[in-house]
């Protein structure tokens, strides 16, 4: 590949990626403003912690057929149904896929709503002897489990978008979640006893509002699925295949973040809501960057491999990861070092106590720890999956799920006596994460498919220089402002936007005078 065609690919990419970051970004920006909404109407006790269990789990398994194992197995297969050049089959693929799945959802959809009981005994083994919240988080259930086959669906919707190159509306998506919490929380909370059954009642409208904006844009592209049951299906067999062990590699962040959640249980009431807000404000980043960048370069990734085109291949995943340690390093570091400020200008109001941030604070620095970990793993993951190789995840993964129990062991139950309760919890999966990422690429490096481009020491040395700079400025001026507790939110948040522009400021700066430029970005050959 010449240098302009190069170019002209990174440059893509990175228009790409900047348009599911902007979607993104603003979809996450809306979930501050629903989490504080959630914060403010529902606090951080008995209520909060029923209906945080009850979301996370169709959301953890949205991630495991939507965005994670189905995703990584579906898209490949569509890019090779694509690359033969036949409408039809694709056609013909996408609704005999529409079909299988579907199905396959709507019936575990059924078992959650019958089965909630024994769903909540297996999620919340500490509310076993505590009728009040295993009854509560049961009712939730029951009202956020036909959620999982809402937005897996749109997933689905989604990820065909995405082969054809349409970024913008997947991820827009979102936004509209956030929108109905928000709403939920503002208008129908107040009316409601407890309060958070409104929420529960607002993610079953996201569910349908999310997969009916989608469909019109399948219309317009006439793509629009008519499901048809075929599990004979050569497109339908090969994605079972590889969707398989896929469910299990793809997914082991977010099978560790659950275990958190189940022990969590185990713990003080407040455990599950303060993990749950530190680790929606560690997803800001991994949402925005690393899972746009993984987004993006899947489709790209499975036409190169096709095509057996191994340059472009690690010319691609190149620059993916230097984008999600320029854009990812920074971001962990501004976490740890900001994670309280963060904290109560979004949240420490009406039901919100200092003593619920200073906890969140804990986990969420002790998440940030991990947060290159979690964009890397996205990243280095599409480069296994678009080769459709989806054994080694796995294996990884399994390790990564031992070491991620053994350090729960450590840090929350012993510690010579000593456990570190949630935060421990936070700190085992960063370490599971850090190992997962540096065994993926361990992988990459042996099958000869991707090597770190050169002088990739000269911009590690400006990346790691730029973010201690950050650090200092940040630090400098955290210890001049000393009045976040009794300020309100207006002063908050000016002091909170001064600080991020000063990091930010200094970032940007420090990388300029150690020789980074903006075209950098745009061709990952040359560094």
């Amino acid at each position: 590949m010449s240098d302009i065609q190069a170019t002209q690919t990174s440059h893509k990419l990175l228009k790409s990626s900047a348009v599911v970051s902007s979607m993104t970004m603003l979809s996450r920006v809306l979930g501050l403003v629903r989490d504080n909404i959630l914060f403010r109407y529902i606090g951080a006790g008995a209520d909060a912690d029923a209906f945080f269990l009850a979301f996370k789990i169709p959301n953890f398994l949205r991630r495991l057929f939507a965005e994670g194992a189905f995703a990584q197995a579906f898209v490949p297969v569509l890019s090779e149904y694509r690359e033969a050049g036949s409408v039809a089959a694709v056609k013909e693929l996408i609704d005999r896929v529409a079909g299988c799945l579907g199905a396959s959802l709507l019936l575990v959809t059924v078992l959650m709503v019958v089965g909630a009981p024994v769903v909540t005994g297996v999620f919340a083994l500490g509310y076993w002897n505590d009728p009040y919240k295993f009854g509560l988080t049961t009712d939730f259930i029951r009202f956020t489990a036909p959620y999982l086959f809402l937005i897996s669906m749109t997933g689905f919707a989604g990820a065909i978008l995405n082969s054809f190159g349409y970024f913008a509306v997947p991820a827009f998506t979102p936004v509209l979640l956030n929108v109905c919490l928000i709403s939920a929380g503002v208008f129908v909370s107040p009316m409601v006893d407890p309060p958070a059954l409104a929420l529960a009642w607002g993610v079953l409208a996201a569910g349908i509002v999310q997969l009916t904006f989608q469909l019109p844009f399948l219309l317009k592209m006439e793509l629009m699925p008519r499901p048809r049951m075929d599990w004979h299906h050569p497109g339908v067999k090969k994605i079972l295949k590889l969707m398989v062990p896929a469910l299990f590699g793809v997914s082991v962040s977010q099978i560790n973040l659950t275990l958190d959640t189940i022990l969590a249980t185990l713990l003080p009431t407040g455990s599950v809501s303060w993990l749950y807000f530190s680790d929606r404000l560690s997803e800001l980043p991994l949402g925005v960057f690393g899972i746009a960048i993984a987004t993006v370069i899947l489709p790209s990734l499975s036409r190169q491999h096709t095509s057996d085109s191994g340059k472009d291949f690690g010319l691609t995943l190149d620059w993916a990861v230097r984008m999600v340690c320029l854009l990812g390093v920074p971001a962990a570091a501004a976490l740890c070092v900001l994670a309280q400020p963060i904290l109560l200008t979004l949240f420490q109001y009406n039901r919100a106590t200092v003593a619920d941030i200073t906890m969140s604070s804990y986990s969420l620095q002790a998440y940030s720890l991990g947060l290159v970990a979690f964009m890397l793993i996205k990243v280095l993951a599409s480069g296994y999956f678009s080769r459709q190789d989806m054994k080694t995840p796995v294996r990884i993964g399994v390790i990564a799920m031992v070491v991620n129990m053994v350090c729960n062991a450590v840090f929350v139950f012993s510690l010579i006596g000593y456990g570190l309760g949630h935060v421990g919890l936070a700190l085992a999966t960063a370490a599971s994460a850090t190992l997962n990422a540096a065994l993926l690429y361990r992988g990459l490096r042996r099958l000869g498919v991707y090597h770190v481009g050169p002088h990739f020491g000269r911009f590690a040395l400006a990346l790691v220089s730029a973010t201690v700079a950050m650090i200092a400025v940040l630090v400098l001026l955290l210890d001049q402002w000393g009045g976040w507790v009794d300020w309100g939110w207006w002063q908050r948040s000016l002091h909170l936007a001064g600080l991020c522009f000063a990091g930010l400021f200094t970032y940007a700066a420090t990388l300029w005078l150690c020789g980074l430029r903006p075209q950098h970005l745009k061709a990952p050959h040359r560094a």
